[in-house]
């Protein structure tokens, strides 16, 4: 016969279960609520999925998925907790809840305004960093305080609503853990692939945002090693099959260089540029967010760049072009100097950055300045360790004139990203004389990033306004944009800012011998993205006087490509000296007017996230397949077989690429030395 003594304790057991369930069903509650309430602000905010009852329904899963892999941890502490003092195991609950409810809330608001869950990369921003980028979207103020007294308040109301009332039959509240139990033996990271909506957004916006940003924090801290797959096609080196044909390196020293090659990326830029007297001098526009989905004939979110346009149609045009990263922080090293990513983005290294050749320090080699104009501190990001590495003479915001036009301020903040893309069009233009010397200059603008304020702003959302007129949208698609009139007006603003410099520029004396490049770092995730790939695409622009013919081309390139053409063409033209080796990502620009894509290229969307490689036709997101069409446009393909092989050479990427972070060089001492000053 039992004691008194074990009999309560059994009872204290069975009342433990109970007001565990009632606590932790109330927290499913609550999340299904957070889940609506996201739909909801988006679709009021953003705009609503297309499919809401399947968003809705498919979000429940996730939500209940993230609720459930996590509440047999839960339920010890607080059996534990209960069996000791009860009041103190439904104030830790209590307690634990609230900060998960804060989080999750934070997270969506992170969502709403950037469109991309949190993961992650914010371990590799520094603080000022951090603090930049909040106070640009406005700061913490009052209200976003008061709101988190006040959702701390209503879950503290319906925690004890639940706690008083829900009571579950004893063998239904035990079943709770150990249902928690036996999901930890399944993998439901692999739910995730079956989701399939309409658009990237809509993938994105079902996604329980802290399930998100705690396995992107446990996958930042305890990395996966990189297997290889050594009974696949591709385990070695670079992948060309009879499906997938590539260009592929021969690497000469993997074992100390894990990406030294030959030098051979043909000059394909001679074809259609004439041979000047004197070296050209080289403009790089870098434009903000510039992406084709709402750029040039045939985007998809209708043009919003006339003057861009009917500039491409002047010049060498590349419409399937990407991006090498998500964000500006893999702009520099990709387009100026074709490097690897590292682990976290080459800039991510700091000042470990390995010895390296770029555009910048061959050129200054061969009797060329270098410069760089940025509306805001080059210290974001690294920039300017980067630049100061290669001797660019670098023109940020204390290079300014006091008279200078700043970007408007965020209203709550009173945070400005420093200077406007007119006024730094025009600090260049003064400051940059025209001589005999050539020169390489790269400009980065600035006013295409949130918050989207620009100077007149009234101007444009009217240009806005007439813009949507011209496109002949109807009045639902109207009503979509003008959710993003701040970003369209800003594209529109940047649009105006380069038509400006370009037309005071041709009143140089060195116009006529100048080659002006023109692209976007990457495409601004703030509008919805359609397809994974969308995060990359944008247009590349080739424009000079000294253009033969204008052309636009079908086929895909990177930014990995630019620096290796631009030399092989200046070499050949100019007779500039180049390395026979080089660590080049790229192989060169495709310039065949049809489809296709001869490349291998990573793509790193943040400074944690290495999740995409395109091969050929194909493109690897995560675990996902997709082949892309004549648009860049993307369908889901099913196909192990060629997804084992891409993985295998993104694999063997990763492993490369991580090794410059620890002891290997990207190129040998003695040609660095050679080719720079």
């Amino acid at each position: 016969m039992k004691s008194i003594k074990e009999t309560s304790k059994f009872h204290q057991f069975l009342d433990a279960n109970r007001t565990f369930s009632g606590v932790f069903i109330t927290w499913l509650i609550i999340l299904f609520l957070f889940s609506f309430g996201e739909i909801i602000y988006n679709g009021v905010t953003n705009e609503f999925p297309s499919n809401v009852i399947k968003t809705g329904l498919w979000s429940m899963v996730l939500n209940i998925i993230f609720w459930a892999k996590w509440l047999i941890f839960e339920y010890f502490i607080y059996l534990i907790l209960f069996m000791n003092n009860k009041k103190v195991a439904k104030i830790t609950a209590y307690t634990f809840i609230i900060i998960l409810a804060i989080i999750q809330i934070c997270l969506i608001q992170y969502f709403k305004t950037a469109l991309v869950p949190l993961g992650a990369d914010i371990y590799n921003y520094s603080f000022e960093d951090i603090k930049q980028t909040l106070e640009s979207s406005g700061g913490i103020g009052f209200l976003p305080i008061i709101g988190i007294v006040v959702i701390s308040i209503l879950v503290v109301f319906f925690l004890n609503i639940g706690y008083k009332f829900i009571k579950l039959p004893y063998k239904i509240a035990f079943s709770l853990p150990v249902i928690s139990i036996i999901l930890l033996f399944f993998n439901l990271n692999n739910i995730n692939q079956i989701i399939k909506f309409n658009s990237d957004f809509e993938n994105s916006l079902v996604l329980n945002k802290s399930d998100f940003f705690y396995k992107s924090s446990y996958n930042h801290f305890f990395p996966k090693e990189y297997e290889l797959d050594i009974y696949a096609d591709s385990y070695i080196g670079d992948y060309e099959g009879e499906d997938v044909k590539t260009l592929y390196f021969e690497y000469i020293d993997e074992e100390n260089y894990p990406f030294l090659h030959e030098n051979n990326s043909p000059d394909v830029l001679s074809t259609f540029i004439n041979k000047s007297d004197q070296k050209p001098n080289i403009v790089i526009l870098l434009v903000e967010g510039l992406g084709r989905a709402f750029t040039n004939k045939g985007a998809y979110l209708g043009n919003f760049t006339p003057f861009i346009d009917s500039l491409s149609t002047e010049s060498l045009y590349w419409k399937n072009f990407l991006s090498e990263g998500g964000r500006t922080f893999a702009v520099l090293p990709s387009l100026m100097a074709s490097l690897p990513f590292g682990e976290n983005g080459y800039l991510a290294l700091g000042n470990k950055m390995p010895k390296h050749l770029s555009l910048f320090n061959i050129l200054n080699n061969n009797g060329y300045e270098s410069s760089f104009y940025y509306g805001g501190e080059s210290k974001f990001d690294n920039m300017k360790l980067f630049l100061e590495q290669n001797n660019v003479e670098i023109n940020d915001y204390d290079s300014f004139p006091k008279n200078a036009i700043k970007l408007p301020a965020a209203s709550n903040s009173g945070f400005s990203w420093g200077y406007s893309d007119k006024a730094l069009f025009k600090h260049f233009l003064n400051s940059n004389n025209p001589n005999k010397t050539p020169k390489l200059s790269v400009l980065l603008t600035v006013a295409t990033h949130s918050p989207f304020l620009v100077e007149e702003q009234e101007k444009y959302n009217q240009k806005f306004e007439d813009r949507l007129n011209e496109l002949n949208f109807d009045e639902n698609t109207k009503k979509t944009r003008r959710n993003y009139k701040a970003q369209f007006a800003s594209i529109m603003y940047a649009d105006d800012a380069v038509k400006e410099f370009i037309n005071e520029y041709k009143k140089r004396p060195d116009f006529k011998n100048t080659i002006f490049i023109i692209t976007g770092d990457h495409r601004l995730p703030e509008i919805p993205m359609a397809t994974k790939i969308d995060r990359y695409h944008v247009p590349l622009i080739i424009y000079s006087p000294m253009l033969k013919q204008n052309e636009m081309f079908a086929s895909v390139s990177t930014h990995f490509d630019i620096a290796p053409s631009l030399l092989s063409y200046l070499k050949n033209s100019y007779n500039i000296k180049t390395p026979s080796i080089a660590s080049w990502m790229g192989d060169g620009l495709d310039t065949i007017r049809s489809f296709r894509n001869i490349h291998s290229y990573p793509l790193i969307q943040t400074k944690t996230d290495i999740n995409d490689y395109i091969l050929g036709n194909y493109h690897l997101n995560g675990d996902n397949l997709f082949e892309l069409n004549q648009n860049l446009g993307e369908a889901t393909l099913n196909d192990d077989d060629i997804k084992n092989r891409i993985k295998n050479v993104f694999n063997t990427f990763k492993r490369k690429s991580k090794s410059i972070t620890l002891d290997k060089k990207i190129i040998p001492d003695s040609i660095y030395n050679k080719y720079t000053k």
